[in-house]
């Protein structure tokens, strides 16, 4: 099959590739990615020596680029990770996620449905369901969980999902959401938490810690995220939203502190900031239904998943230190001469 993996040169949506990469090797995958200051080539290089495998440059939110590239790679699935996701940047600047969230994903939803497709899948987060008081430990997400959004990042997405739900239900569009807590392993870019500790660890640098540090969320390994997408791909119910969590549940100053303990530095690291304005206070996923339906569950312990994590970010430092100089946003031009820039510009 033809799959189309938006936003493949992120986080998820690069892991995602590798993992499909391996899982299924007779299908073909077209990363689409904007190479927004996310989104870094370098992480697809292996990927590149792959006969099954095609880079296009091009923005989601460009009706002309994405029809051109659904007429030409004719694909069967669209897994769209492609989005703005940093909570902090969106304090500062809404418009931007508005428009990659919400109007890149109507683009898409409109390629569907012109060109036809066998699967749309929504790539979407727990934060859309807002959060959960810290003395209810009984209390968890589930899909029928009303949505109660605190940023203007997970408006967004959430913005982006009920336009995938108004799509399948008008247009019969064959569409699927997927839900997941916080992601964490290797290519996590480095503003966010847990790579964000690592380096400064690693550097001696003082580690900023919103507000008393109590906020708790639910840790997924990004392999075991990856794993859930496919199987909802291959079994999963059209019309449908997956929770996906990890029964990973820890505060941000354990995790900054097991960090600190993994690489054998002090505590005196921490350093207390000003909280994130509108900062939730609890995630936690209840994911009965793709366990029940798909048979997943997550496979990694976050005492285990976190010490690959840190040994990944030791043995790959030239990947996070081209990114904190700024190196990786010349890599495109390094890696395609000026005609193929003009080629892709095109599309």
């Amino acid at each position: 099959m033809n799959i189309i993996v938006t936003g493949g040169a992120g986080f998820i949506g690069s892991n995602f590739i590798y993992y499909m990469l391996k899982k299924h090797p007779s299908d073909r995958i077209i990363c689409v990615d904007k190479l927004t200051y996310a989104g870094n080539l370098e992480t697809l290089e292996s990927a590149m020596e792959k006969k099954n495998f095609k880079f296009i440059r091009a923005d989601i939110a460009d009706r002309r680029a994405v029809y051109r590239i659904f007429e030409q790679e004719k694909p069967d699935i669209v897994v769209n990770f492609a989005a703005e996701s940093h909570v902090d940047r969106s304090i500062e600047n809404p418009e931007i996620f508005l428009q990659t969230n919400v109007i890149g994903t109507s683009v898409l939803l409109d390629a569907c449905r012109k060109y036809g497709i066998d699967r749309y899948h929504q790539v979407s987060t727990d934060e859309v369901y807002g959060d959960l008081p810290l003395d209810r430990p009984d209390l968890f997400f589930t899909e029928e969980t009303n949505l109660k959004t605190s940023s203007p990042y997970s408006a967004s997405k959430a913005g982006a999902d009920l336009l995938v739900m108004a799509y399948h239900r008008t247009y019969k569009i064959p569409t699927t959401i997927s839900r997941c807590s916080n992601n964490y392993g290797p290519y996590h870019f480095p503003e966010k938490l847990i790579p964000l500790m690592i380096i400064n660890a690693l550097s001696d640098k003082k580690l900023p810690v919103y507000g008393d540090g109590k906020n708790v969320r639910d840790w997924l390994y990004v392999e075991d995220h990856c794993h859930a997408i496919d199987l909802i791909l291959q079994k999963g119910r059209v019309g449908e939203v997956y929770n996906i969590g990890g029964h990973n549940e820890r505060a941000n100053i354990d995790v900054v502190k097991t960090i600190l303990k993994e690489l054998g530095k002090p505590e005196d690291l921490i350093e207390y900031v000003t909280d994130r304005k509108g900062h939730d206070r609890r995630y936690a996923i209840d994911p009965t239904k793709i366990h029940t339906e798909l048979g997943w569950e997550p496979e990694t312990k976050f005492e285990d998943g976190i010490k690959k994590t840190v040994k990944w970010y030791l043995e790959h430092r030239d990947w996070w230190m081209g990114i904190i100089s700024g190196d990786y946003q010349t890599y495109y031009e390094r890696m395609y001469d000026k005609r193929a820039i003009l080629e892709y510009a095109k599309i």
